[in-house]
């Protein structure tokens, strides 16, 4: 009972943190990815300055970028225990390699079967 109570307690000074500086900041941060985004598709690649195989790189790493930051602050995973962050990712992966080799499968299918 005494641990539960430390736990909550603990987990509770976390969330406290989260205040509306800490949204904002957050919030700034996603607007300048996107903004770096918007300006490698409209800036860079249309001027042909960079490949659209790196800017496709880049957009997926910087995509990923915000996608941290969104699980993490606004849906407060970054509060939560090891375990059950460490349970959601192994299950995106499996989930992302799934759809990778149904996606794999269907192309090759589509390929052999209209022959």
């Amino acid at each position: 009972m005494a641990s539960e109570q430390h736990t909550n307690g603990h987990e509770h000074a976390e969330h406290a943190s989260m205040s509306k500086g800490k949204i904002w900041q957050v919030f700034f941060y996603l607007l300048g990815i996107t903004a770096l985004e918007f300006f490698i598709a409209l800036v860079l690649v249309h001027k042909g300055i960079i490949p659209h195989g790196i800017a496709n790189f880049t957009y997926i790493v910087l995509t990923l970028l915000k996608a941290y930051y969104i699980v993490a602050y606004f849906m407060h995973l970054k509060f939560e225990s090891m375990t059950l962050i460490t349970t959601i990712v192994v299950s995106l992966i499996f989930i992302v390699y799934l759809i990778i080799l149904v996606l794999n499968e269907g192309s090759y299918l589509h390929v052999h079967m209209n022959q």
